[in-house]
């Protein structure tokens, strides 16, 4: 939650108000820099992490970034305040002075308004933290303009602390980033192409009209680079340089592993069909015994999609023995059986947890398979497989949000009794 208290950050001191001046530090209210645009960023960036300690320096930061949107806007209005009610500052900026009564308004110093586009949010940590530490570069850098441009004591004293701030929230974006161990250039979950990685084209050459020459330092030598000398003109060589990530003719063997994939999957996939009634008979809640029903029809769609690959591959559709997902059957059968001696909240949570276990199995099998397609270049059966696999994984979400609500219901016999001692007291 969010409350406001009726005093600034930094408190604002303006001798001299100076309209066209106020139209400048707009920048920092409603610009793609501004402080709107990054409380903006880091606060919805917070709200997406999974990552509970640097979710807190997202909002810890998001919510200083409000502060500091309310100490621009102070600043900017008692600049553009002569714009009220005195022609020749209101000819500044009409816009300002007319439409919008010499008050802030989220534009920039341009007149443009803010928009959206600003915010630069992936959902993945590193990656937003690396947009985090170059937003805050980039206001310093505003921020040092704007104190350049500055005859107002007062407002250079609220800028200078503004511009500080802007390096103490860059530290903790790095320090952040650095705490998470990930190697500087590891971006996201997909590797790179091995060789093409480090290969730096050289291709700007030649003298300029003002003596240009290409040069050689450490981001184009030295360490793993390897320097190909302009491949774009080079005829005949740009053989040198590494392009596919995966060898035009596949390894021998890997048809035939995807078809034992398959038919494994296509096991574990019928056992499902005769586990699931039972798992949904056993359910307490109604919630948890219409997702069983639920994933029953879905298994059985899944049952066709996989009939479906194996037609595409010209191959019968037979299963072969899948004893992970028998272990697992197995398992579920013995949950059950000691369910029936537990309250209905743990019994059940009991069974999501046997239920997800199988998810997380189905989930890595669909997996494997589908890479092994894409390897073979099989995308009809990419795209099957596909729809299996995001509809393994929206189940295993839709268990965790069951298993969240059960959860509650767990505690509640026990927030009721602390409540009657607390009475009785």
């Amino acid at each position: 939650m969010y409350h406001h208290v009726k005093k600034l950050m930094f408190t604002v001191h303006v001798d001299e108000p100076d309209p066209r001046f106020g139209n400048m530090l707009l920048e920092q209210f409603g610009g793609a820099n501004g402080e709107l645009a990054a409380a903006m960023q880091y606060s919805i960036q917070g709200l997406n992490c999974e990552d509970p300690d640097r979710k807190d320096l997202l909002m810890d930061i998001g919510t200083e970034e409000l502060s500091h949107l309310e100490i621009v806007g102070c600043l900017a209005r008692m600049h553009l305040k002569p714009s009220k009610f005195d022609r020749q500052a209101a000819e500044a900026d009409p816009l300002i002075a007319i439409a919008g009564g010499g008050g802030v308004n989220l534009f920039n110093s341009q007149g443009n308004p803010w928009t959206a586009d600003y915010l630069k949010i992936t959902g993945e940590l590193d990656v937003d933290l690396r947009s985090n530490i170059a937003a805050e570069a980039r206001a310093k850098i505003v921020y040092e303009r704007l104190i350049n441009f500055c005859d107002d004591a007062g407002t250079k004293d609220a800028l200078q602390f503004l511009m500080t701030r802007e390096i103490t929230h860059m530290k903790a974006f790095a320090l952040a980033l650095e705490s998470m161990g990930k190697p500087a250039f590891s971006i996201g979950r997909v590797a790179p192409t091995p060789g093409l990685v480090n290969q730096y084209f050289n291709d700007s050459t030649g003298a300029g009209d003002h003596g240009e020459i290409d040069t050689r330092g450490p981001w184009n030598e030295g360490d793993d680079w390897v320097f190909v000398e302009s491949p774009a003109i080079q005829s005949g060589e740009l053989g040198v340089i590494v392009t596919e990530s995966s060898p035009a003719e596949s390894p021998e063997g890997l048809d035939e592993l995807l078809i034992d994939e398959l038919r494994d999957i296509l096991h574990a996939e019928k056992q499902l069909t005769k586990a699931l009634p039972k798992m949904a008979e056993a359910a307490r809640f109604d919630q948890l015994r219409e997702l069983f029903e639920q994933h029953l029809s879905q298994t059985e769609t899944q049952i066709e999609r996989l009939n479906e690959c194996f037609d595409l591959l010209g191959k019968t559709a037979r299963a072969k023995p899948c004893r992970g997902m028998m272990g697992l059957v197995e398992e579920g059968q013995e949950i059950m059986e000691e369910g029936e001696k537990k309250e209905d909240a743990a019994a059940d949570l009991a069974l999501i947890g046997a239920a997800q276990r199988v998810e997380h199995y189905e989930i890595s099998g669909y997996t494997t398979a589908r890479n092994l397609a894409q390897q073979l270049r099989h995308s009809a059966i990419v795209a099957l497989l596909s729809k299996s696999l995001a509809e393994e994984e929206n189940s295993d979400q839709l268990f965790n949000q069951v298993a969240r609500s059960l959860m509650s219901v767990a505690k509640m016999p026990a927030a009721i009794e602390q409540a009657t001692i607390d009475g009785a007291e």
